[in-house]
């Protein structure tokens, strides 16, 4: 619990309703050297004279330091028998750091005293209630009493806040800059301090600025009744700039197979001003636990990042029994980002994500659906830099990380070198333009050198992991021009250039079965030998393209519905040659019959070999599009509505002339149809194959129309759309001419994320995200009301495969997400959906929510999954008193 019950005295903004008067106050001189009591807050209430006893010792006359600057509406009075200012009405008084308003003020310039309060208006009520400043801090009471030289105080009935707190205290004791007692004070996060929802009372309070509070016997009170939520004491630490350090409580609780558990008991420590870090534990009665380090780290303009590390020893079930495992899990996570105004040529990210493969399957600190369900986890470290003068050159060093959490393999690059220059145009100053056959001509150069390893989950991190590190290097120079044809052809032509250096080739040597023993049998296999050493192999293609836009319209009359469709066409034709590169093949005898087989030395190396087959291929593509012209429903309109009918329709193919046989490739289709003012988007797409197939489903040298069947065949189609839609959508705006959509903004469940197919966060711990401050709308106090937002999504997806005739629909499925404001409090929320292939329901989630002002109560459910589970949080909103609360989740079963 890092809480701050706000200082009570100091600090409040005010602006000046008129420009204020100025004076300057002469300090009457002392008349004589009586002893004066002073009370325990050092303010002198009367003189009295003490005919016993004569103090010859010269007193310090008070002094005012500054200017005081005053106003009032009603009048301004001066006595100077007093040696006192009277402020009646609307007061305001101004000296040094401090800001004082309220109905009635007096100033006492012989004590340097201070006296506000309240006054009465026509009706009899107080009114015009003080508010006191000092230097930041604000406090609002129902009258205060104030020493300029001692800066002690007494306030009655104070209300102040302090970053997240509320504080009412019914008396105020100000002893100087570093001690205040407060005496029946109630603290809270509501906003309301008049009528708090809930709140925490507690006689006695000590605070220390900017430091700590210590009270006496603490109680919780929810609704002004009492609770047995209560401490003997309590211990807040303050700060108004950084966190403080101090004992992070645990979460309690019961779970299935590994008994009660404590989690999340630890400390959290401040370094510095730049970086703090928390350490935690969990421990389970069945022998688990698990230790977890949190740091955060900043510097304004420099860099900021933040690393979690996580141990875990899972223990299921008792040792004996035959459900009985044990298991080590572990996660390291590091992100780091630099901020661009730091070095604008260079910069530094990481992003590392490096776990054990059944991490996110058996973890209790993964509670989310989404989290279990990872198989695929990356990382990544990079650092670039760039060189600007001309030509300029990017270089970056990259070390990547991806792993399978399925089948347990890892990969990674320790490291990857890449730099690449900037396009030169040879034939052209930098200033000149850029057009021609020629002056259009432009190269660039690119190396990439990488170090590549492949290993296990149970290797990882052991020296072992190295053993089959491959390195290369690669350059590429590719080039390229461009330049228009009659006007209206764009046509480019380009090639590329690349050589690629190993360490690392394969040797294989023939089958010998000299002096093999006669029951030695063909099963002998070649030797391969792997070879340490240099060797390159270089590769190089060309390739040309020309293509045009034509556009055309249908008209059909301004009179019509439909003025006029129009019909965009981009064809383009292109041609690619590869050549062969035969020369990176040798040949060795495979079997006891002498047959050859063709390998490249380069199979093993990190790049390996060029095609050895030759191509030589026209590509043929062309993308459509379609658009209307329609009578726009509003009269006002000057120009017709333009609609999308169809986007994208594309079709691509090619022709390999360097091949015998099957020398077109299937047509591949693709596009999208908007719907409902393009909310809801229809994509489609598939495969077309102009060759027939054999009973055995292999493609055949054949046309299709000539087996006797159509033109193409359809091997593969997919089509899938989604739509969401809400409340809003079916109301009107009356303020707007012919109507329109009224945007409405409720407290929504999905805020973050409406599509929410596969569920939300399940993990309640942290609530902090919550906003306690969030503005309600108008007509958002009332607790029922007859219009009720909602929001739905819905997905549908199809796949069908008919490659070998089939006819198989390898995926259906129809699944939708949306949630419902039942009150401006009460929200739920929903997901789930249903797999026509495999005739059941998908994930499903319930979600529900409750705003409780300060508090926040969430409860989760996944009654159909294949780990079933729910999760129960109820708990403060606030930062600062984020341990109260309760969350339970149930774990989920474990199955085979």
């Amino acid at each position: 619990m890092y809480s701050t019950l706000g200082l009570l005295l100091f600090c409040f903004t005010a602006l000046a309703q008129e420009p204020p008067k100025e004076k300057k106050l002469e300090q009457p001189k002392a008349k004589d050297s009586i002893v004066v009591g002073k009370d325990s807050l050092g303010l002198i209430p009367s003189a009295r004279i003490d005919t016993t006893k004569t103090d010859t010792t010269k007193q310090k006359q008070p002094i005012l330091l500054d200017k005081i600057k005053y106003k009032a509406k009603q009048y301004t009075r001066i006595n100077r028998k007093e040696n006192k200012i009277y402020l009646y009405d609307e007061a305001e008084l101004y000296y040094q750091n401090t800001e004082l308003k309220a109905g009635i003020i007096i100033l006492d310039y012989s004590k340097n005293e201070v006296y506000a309060g309240r006054i009465k208006d026509s009706t009899g009520i107080l009114t015009q209630y003080p508010y006191f400043k000092q230097g930041d801090q604000v406090v609002e009471p129902d009258s205060i009493r104030f020493n300029f030289d001692s800066e002690k105080a007494l306030i009655w009935n104070s209300r102040t806040a302090q970053n997240d707190f509320n504080v009412f205290g019914e008396m105020t004791k100000k002893e100087n800059d570093s001690v205040v007692f407060i005496k029946n004070a109630k603290f809270t996060t509501a906003e309301d301090i008049d009528n708090p929802e809930y709140y925490f009372f507690s006689r006695r309070i000590k605070m220390v600025p900017r430091k700590k509070i210590i009270t006496g016997f603490t109680n919780m009170y929810i609704a002004d009744v009492p609770t047995p939520i209560g401490l003997p004491f309590a211990y807040f630490p303050l700060s108004s700039e950084e966190s403080i350090s101090g004992i992070l409580f645990p979460t309690f609780g019961e779970r299935g197979d590994q008994g009660y558990f404590l989690q999340g008991l630890g400390y959290y420590q401040v370094i510095s001003e730049y970086a703090d870090i928390a350490l935690l534990g969990d421990y389970f009665t069945n022998g688990s636990y698990g230790l977890r380090v949190d740091s955060k780290y900043a510097k304004r303009y420099k860099f900021r990042g933040s690393l979690n590390a996580q141990y875990q020893n899972q223990v299921r079930s008792q040792r004996g029994f035959p459900d009985f495992s044990r298991s080590t899990l572990y996660r390291i996570g590091w992100n780091h980002s630099k901020d661009a105004k730091a070095s604008p040529n260079s910069t530094f990210s990481a992003n590392v994500n490096i776990s054990s493969s059944n991490f996110f399957t058996e973890s209790q600190s993964i509670n989310t659906v989404a989290d279990r369900a990872t198989n695929q986890t990356q990382s990544s470290v990079s650092y670039s830099k760039t060189f600007p003068a001309y030509p300029s050159v990017n270089m970056s060093l990259t070390a990547t990380h991806s792993q399978n959490n399925r089948t347990q393999t890892i990969d990674m690059t320790l490291p990857t070198f890449q730099a690449n220059m900037e396009r030169i145009y040879p034939f052209v100053s930098r200033t000149g333009s850029k057009k021609g056959l020629i002056k259009n001509f432009n190269f660039q150069y690119s190396v990439n050198g990488s170090n590549t390893i492949r290993t296990s989950d149970s290797l990882f991190f052991k020296k072992e992991m190295f053993d089959d590190a491959k390195l290369g290097v690669q350059h590429r120079i590719p080039v390229s021009t461009n330049f228009k044809l009659l006007k209206h052809l764009s046509v480019t032509m380009g090639g590329n250039y690349e050589e690629s250096w190993v360490f690392e080739t394969l040797n294989v040597s023939d089958y010998d079965d000299n002096g093999t023993p006669d029951d030695i049998t063909d099963d002998i296999e070649p030797i391969r030998d792997t070879l340490s050493g240099f060797d390159s192999h270089r590769r190089y293609n060309f390739s040309a393209g020309i293509g045009t836009t034509i556009y055309g319209t249908f008209n059909f009359g301004d009179d019509k519905k439909i003025q006029a469709i129009r019909h965009t066409i981009a064809p383009r034709i292109s041609y690619s040659l590869n050549p062969s590169f035969e020369q990176f093949y040798d040949e060795f005898v495979s079997d006891i019959d002498g047959n050859v087989t063709q390998y490249s030395p380069f199979d093993i190396s990190l790049f390996r070999a060029p095609g050895r087959n030759k191509s030589s291929s026209i590509n043929l593509a062309v993308s459509n599009n379609f658009e209307a012209k329609v009578r726009d429903k509003d009269s006002t309109a000057t120009e017709p509505k333009k609609i999308k009918l169809l986007s994208n329709l594309n079709f691509s193919t090619n022709y390999n002339i360097a091949s015998d046989s099957l020398q077109w490739s299937p047509v591949n289709f693709s596009g999208t149809i908007p719907l409902f003012n393009q909310k809801l988007n229809l994509t489609f797409g598939g495969i077309l194959d102009p060759y027939a197939i054999d009973n055995n489903g292999q493609r055949i040298d054949k046309f299709n129309i000539d087996n006797g069947g159509s033109l193409f065949r359809l091997t593969a189609a997919r089509a899938s759309y989604s739509y969401s839609f809400s409340s809003t959508d079916f109301e009107k705006d009356d303020k707007k001419p012919g109507g329109g959509r009224r945007e409405e903004t409720t407290y929504d469940l999905d805020a973050e994320e409406s599509d929410a197919f596969f569920g939300k966060d399940t993990d309640f711990r942290d609530r902090l995200s919550s906003d306690p401050n969030r503005k309600k709308e108008d007509g958002e106090e009332e607790y029922y009301r007859v219009k009720i937002p909602w929001r739905l999504s819905i997905r549908h997806s199809f796949n069908y495969s008919n490659r070998n005739r089939e006819q198989n629909i390898s995926a259906h499925s129809l699944q939708f997400s949306g949630s419902v404001d039942l009150t401006p409090q009460w929200s739920i929320g929903f997901n789930s959906g249903y797999d026509f292939v495999r005739n059941g329901i998908t994930s499903t989630q319930l979600r529900f929510a409750r705003d409780l002002k300060s508090w926040q109560m969430d409860f989760t459910w996944s009654p159909f999954d294949t780990r079933v589970n729910w999760s129960f949080y109820i708990g403060i909103r606030s930062s600062f008193l984020s341990d109260i609360k309760y969350d339970k989740q149930a774990q989920p079963d474990r199955q085979l």
